[in-house]
């Protein structure tokens, strides 16, 4: 990877024709022109994730309390098993990532030393190119000056300051608090980022973006391997007893919460992370929220109905199910981490989301794959769930049979209900019709042919939302140009190409959609472009290799 003041011209990816237009591509230009901002709802829907996570923690252990206090000892190593393992994963992770993150590395130091000479070699040539050129030039070069391992700025201060660091962040994740300290960092971040100008308000935006991811997938894991088995184990409970504490609802309703909210959450930040997908609006994710939490409680009750009558059948379903699950996902070849064996555990770890509910993780054919798990599903609650009733014990009677069964199935309606609401009137690409798939289907079988398409497959055709555009440089900055190849003809004229401010160039083609941005997943690239986009002068532009032509990839530098 390296900065470069020569990058590529920039211009709207609306000037390349193309015979049939997707959905997506028919709405952008009803995107505002402006860069996304912290809004209050953001800092709402952030204090809102604190008070789910707050209340399932909280119920959780007030009940083993509760379990304790009555003897039921069973029931309170079970129940404190599954909050204080999960829990213990999570901050584990949590600090593996805080060290790297917070450790100096070479690649750092070498960024920040190398932005520090281009914006001394370039002081003279364009300090006046934009208002405001020295203030932004002063702290680019004292951010990089910071970042240099032989500065000579209160290096004594410096290191007890990070040692303080240290000490804070493991009596954080000691005491089980990484997920709130990371939340308080994530609103401390966004609010900043309300609050000042640029080009402070994008470095304080670009942070909150990758503590919102890590927050993200961190409490993603922690639902599905605490608050999910969690409910089912609560569930069972309550079943078997024949009684409902009110402890154990409200630990259930929280565990449920948790994990219907976490599911829509990361869908939210994956999809505001990424550049070539429209962003989802809040009515879309409370929908979301309405889907999964209907979906995942007729899964549960289903799961806890079957397990309170076939207790080791029930476990070799759930291996059974997730040994499927993982390898229909393997399968599908994903492509979402950095490396083979962190691929794999991915894809396990997806397999226990799919325990419970629909999860998309590979783009392309996304109906088939929710029509075929969504039909599997429903026939294994209905095995479940009429197994139970067949078999169930003399101390249910046929009443609260029946009302079983029929909670059950209305909330499998009631969830298939709001994924339809969903996908048919709030996706952020449109309504979703026959219609439109049949000719997004044609499209995507003719654009290979069309003499005057050239947008390759794997170009950054603009820099994350997150990146402050350079402005007064004559052209839309929301993408990059893409030369067509020689002897086609462009429909519209290029604007004038824009030469100034670095590029930031990955030498690695882009993920795909639903699969994060590399910058998001590796940390030690994350860190690198942190420190370039902090000591640059002018906001630096993302691109990752173009697989065009090989002219275009001969042009990349690794560095990192």
């Amino acid at each position: 990877m390296a900065a470069k003041s020569d990058g590529a011209a920039v211009s709207p990816r609306s000037q390349i024709p193309t015979e049939r237009p997707s959905r997506q591509e028919r709405l952008l230009p009803q995107l505002p022109p402006a860069e996304q901002r912290y809004s209050p709802a953001d800092c709402c829907w952030t204090l809102g994730a604190l008070l789910v996570f707050f209340s399932d923690g909280a119920s959780d252990l007030w009940l083993a309390a509760d379990y304790y206090l009555r003897r039921e000892y069973w029931c309170f190593a079970l129940t404190l098993v599954f909050v204080i393992v999960p829990s213990v994963v999570v901050q584990v992770l949590s600090f593996r990532w805080f060290a790297y993150d917070f450790s100096d590395s070479p690649e750092s130091g070498t960024a920040a030393a190398a932005v520090v000479a281009a914006s001394s070699g370039a002081e003279g040539r364009d300090l006046n190119a934009k208002d405001g050129g020295d203030g932004e030039r002063g702290a680019g070069r004292s951010a990089a000056v910071g970042m240099l391992p032989g500065s000579p700025a209160r290096v004594g201060a410096r290191g007890c300051c990070r040692v303080f660091v240290w000490l804070f962040q493991a009596v954080v994740h000691i005491l089980q608090l990484a997920q709130v300290w990371r939340y308080v960092r994530a609103l401390y971040l966004g609010v900043q980022s309300r609050w000042h100008r640029e080009p402070e308000r994008r470095h304080y935006y670009w942070r909150m973006m990758f503590e919102t991811a890590d927050i993200s997938i961190l409490r993603l894991l922690e639902s599905f391997l605490k608050s999910a088995p969690q409910l089912v184990l609560q569930l069972s409970i309550m079943i078997v007893s024949g009684q409902v504490l009110p402890l154990q609802g409200l630990s259930a309703s929280a565990s449920l919460m948790s994990l219907a909210w976490m599911v829509a959450s990361y869908q939210k930040v994956l999809r505001d992370s990424r550049d070539d997908k429209l962003p989802m609006s809040y009515k879309a994710v409370t929908v979301q929220i309405l889907w999964h939490l209907f979906t995942i409680g007729a899964r549960a009750l289903a799961f806890a109905l079957f397990a309170s009558v076939f207790q080791l059948y029930f476990g070799i379903f759930v291996v059974a199910h997730w040994c499927i699950m993982t390898f229909w996902i393997i399968q599908g070849e994903t492509d979402f981490c950095m490396s083979k064996w962190e691929e794999i555990i991915y894809n396990m770890m997806v397999g226990i989301v799919y325990v419970f509910c629909w999860f998309s993780v590979r783009e392309g054919r996304t109906r088939c794959r929710l029509l075929t798990y969504s039909l599997t599903v429903f026939i294994e609650n209905v095995a479940l769930t009429a197994t139970w009733y067949v078999y169930r014990g003399p101390r249910t009677s046929d009443f609260c049979a029946v009302v079983m069964v029929c909670v059950v199935a209305s909330s499998y309606a009631l969830g298939t209900f709001f994924m339809f609401v969903y996908y048919c009137l709030l996706h952020p690409d449109g309504p979703i019709s026959g219609w439109d798939y049949l000719a997004e289907k044609q499209a995507a079988v003719e654009a290979p042919l069309s003499p005057t398409s050239s947008l390759p497959p794997d170009v950054v055709s603009s820099p994350p939302r997150t990146l402050q555009r350079t402005k007064d440089s004559g052209v839309d900055g929301d993408v990059f140009q893409v030369r067509p190849p020689r002897g086609s003809r462009a429909a519209v004229p290029h604007p004038t190409p824009r030469t100034e401010g670095p590029v930031i160039r990955i030498d690695l083609p882009r993920k795909s959609y639903p699969a994060w941005d590399a910058h998001y997943i590796d940390r030690r690239l994350r860190k690198t472009i942190l420190v370039l986009e902090s000591a640059a002068p002018v906001a630096p532009r993302i691109q990752y290799r173009c697989l065009g032509t090989p002219k275009e990839v001969m042009e990349y530098e690794t560095t990192v």
